[in-house]
Parts: C-alpha cells; structure tokens; sequence
C-alpha cells in the first residue's frame, strides 16, 4: 500500500507546480525543505526511536501513523496543486515515507524466526514493492492524462487509508524489550558490518543524488511529462530485477563480493549512461541504480545477520535505516546543485568505483588480519577466534556508518 501510494504522489507531482514553476525557484523550494527533512533522522530519531523499540506495539504505532498522514495530507495537496504550499507538503509526505521505511526495517525481523527465513522475507517484499509500484503507475497515469494531478492525488489517499486500516493487523510486538547486549554492540562495530555499512550508505546516497538530478535535468532540457515516467518505470523495474537476482546470486557467491560487484555494475552503468546522454543514458542509469540498491541491501543485511548474531535484528536494522535515509537526504541536496546531466552521471560512476574499491580493499585487508591472527593464536578455541575476528579493528577507516564521529573510527555510536 505504502509504495503504490509513493507512486501515485510521484506521478502526480509531474502534472502540478511542482514541475511548473521555474526551475531556479524550484531549486530553492527543494533545497529549503530537504533541509528540514535532515531533523527527523538526525535529532529526532536518535531520541525517539528507542522509546519506541522498548514499547509494545511501538513501530506499529509508527507504520499507522505515517500512512494516516499520508493519506491527510494529499487531499491538503489536491487543494494546493497550484499554490507554494505544495512544496512543504511534499515533503511531509518525503519524511513520512522515510519514517515508513524505518518502521519496516524494524519490524519484519520481529516476524521471521532464522537468518535463512528473513533474507527470503526482504527479498519478497522488496519484488512486492516493485510489482505494487509498476501495477500502481497504470492508473497513475491513465488518471493524471484524463483527470489531472488532483484526481491522483485522490487515489494516493484512498490507498494510504486503505493502508493504514492494514497496518492495524501488525503484531504488537517490541523490537527490543531489553538494552543492547556487550556482545552485540561488538558485533555490529566490527570491520564487516561498518565497511558493508559503508558502502551501502554511498549507494543510498547515490539514490538521493540520482532522484532529483533527474528530475532538474530533465526539467531543464524541456523533456515532456512522459519521460519522467519512463525514469520512474525503469526504476521500479530495475528495483524489482535487483530483488529477485540477489537470492540466485547468494546461491553460489558470498555477500562481499555481491555488494562490491553490484557497486562495479552501478559504476560502469553509469559511464555508458553519460556516453549515452538524453532520456536512453537517464533511463539506464535510473535502472542499474535500481538494481544495486535493491540487491546490495539484501546482501548487506545479510552480512549483518551473519556477523551480528548476537545484536537485536530490529534495533540494529532501524538505527543502521535511519543513517541510510539521513545519507539519502545528503545525496538529494547535492543533486539540486545545477549540473550537466553527464556531469552528474560521472559523479554516480566516481562514487560507485571509489565504494567498490574501498570496500573490496578493505574486505580483504580485514580477512588478511584475522588469518594473521589466528595463525598467531596456534592452539585457541574457536570462541577465542570469533572474538578476534569481530572485534573492532583500528586500522579500519572512519565509516559514514558512524554519523557524528567517535574517538573510534570503527565504533558504531550508540543510540541508547
């Protein structure tokens, strides 16, 4: 329910002032409010989203409240389509759905009893969401062609209520009834865990970057509305495409080397993408993206079940979702700044190389480390070996996993 509705609100911003106004000002719009985005996941969450994690029902409560809203505030929009007050509505929605994300990444590993049977739960809602978001841009655009934005917007909010009534039925569980134990905080400030988190913060942020230098390049050049629908299409698409490889490919190839190769795909994508140009470069780069960030997510919270056994997967996975989202707003304030659209191209293609190669450097100097170790150790346990490999390695660089910094580059701050 939650993505077809973010889809409809993204097919009905193409036909509303949104994309009407002059780009300059447009520009000013967004860049004020994605500002004001950074609050929620920099100041709020921190503070809240413990709270929330301790109480029974907590992130249900969240998941309610962001649809509920959701869907209140598209019939504000139907009523603004031509007024400035569109722009903060927006990106209320932005945040809910960003809040929404939060929420899940909490809750569905309170549902799912093993490692095995979570990976294949992220992996059906993610090509679930995909579907819902293709399904959903039909009679999107079918209604913003015959009827206009305001009549998309209407359906967007039927289907957030409708969401809402659903989300009701979600378990009354607490993500973490108990403080966070020594053995996991260790575990998820170990080397894998911060070099997987860092890399796949850069795709997201890469994500950020790509949304809305499309949008501002495409505006700029004069593209009709339909070719945002294809950047939009193709994107599902590739999400979807993502979703579905990364089980197959989990099959046969560990989880390092699926993010590091899906990070080399994004990087020469994206080269080709700038060779290209026009709406053939945009729609493959919006599609390779969405084929990295989707399988690259699923490999990452693999790697952190696998080397966390011990932390609480709901806690962990929101805290390390609410640092993606604050990188995503990062990434979305750098893609108003205006640009060539093959400039912008280059830059995704820098910053997917500079992941990759940071990320497999650091893997195998990790991996080198801990065989030194135990050569070293000779005759310990096997509890002794574990201990060594996950405990924090100073020779790791300093994470964009860590916002805010600590005197540890490998210490994960604590969010308590």
């Amino acid at each position: 329910m939650a993505v077809a509705g973010d889809t409809l609100v993204a097919i009905a911003l193409a036909g509303t002032l949104f994309f009407s106004i002059d780009v300059g000002e447009a520009r000013g719009e967004v860049f004020l409010y994605l500002g004001l985005t950074v609050a929620p996941f920099a100041v709020v969450a921190p503070l809240v989203g413990p709270a929330l994690d301790r109480a029974a029902g907590g992130r249900r409560w969240m998941v309610v409240g962001a649809a509920g809203l959701r869907a209140l505030v598209c019939l504000l929009m139907i009523r603004d389509v031509d007024s400035l007050l569109l722009f903060p509505e927006a990106f209320v929605l932005l945040v809910l759905a960003k809040s929404h994300q939060v929420a899940k990444s909490a809750l569905v590993p309170t549902v799912v009893g093993s490692h095995a049977g979570l990976v294949e739960a992220n992996s059906k809602l993610a090509m679930i969401s995909g579907l819902v978001g293709f399904a959903a841009a039909i009679p999107g655009g079918l209604l913003l062609r015959f009827g206009g934005s305001e009549w998309v917007l209407a359906l967007a909010s039927v289907v957030f209520a409708a969401g809402t009534a659903v989300a009701w039925r979600i378990p009354r569980v607490q993500v973490a009834a108990e403080p966070e134990s020594a053995a996991g905080r260790a575990e998820l400030r170990s080397a894998a865990v911060l070099l997987a988190a860092s890399a796949m913060g850069l795709l997201r942020g890469v994500v950020g970057f790509l949304t809305f230098l499309l949008a501002f390049a495409l505006r700029t050049d004069g593209s009709p509305t339909w070719h945002f629908g294809v950047v939009l299409g193709v994107s599902a698409v590739g999400g979807l495409a993502g979703a579905a490889l990364a089980p197959v490919l989990r099959r046969s190839i560990v989880e390092e080397r699926i993010l590091s190769g899906l990070l080399v795909v994004v990087a020469g994508m994206a080269l080709v993408a700038a060779w290209l140009g026009g709406l053939p470069g945009a729609a493959l780069i919006a599609a390779s993206v969405g084929v990295g960030a989707a399988g690259a997510k699923q490999a990452f919270d693999s790697i952190v079940q696998r080397d966390a056994p011990d932390a609480n997967r709901g806690r962990s996975f929101a805290r390390f979702e609410t640092r993606f989202q604050l990188i995503w707003v990062a990434g979305a304030v750098l893609g108003i700044i205006p640009m060539p659209m093959w400039l912008g191209f280059l830059l995704v293609a820098g910053t997917a190389a500079f992941a990759a190669v940071s990320y497999t450097a650091g893997s195998q100097s990790t991996r080198r480390r801990a065989e030194r170790r135990r050569a070293r150790a000779g005759g310990t346990d096997a509890g002794a070996d574990r201990t060594d490999v996950l405990a924090p390695d100073p020779a790791v660089p300093p994470s964009i996993a860590t916002p805010g910094g600590s005197a540890d580059p490998t210490v994960v701050e604590d969010d308590r």
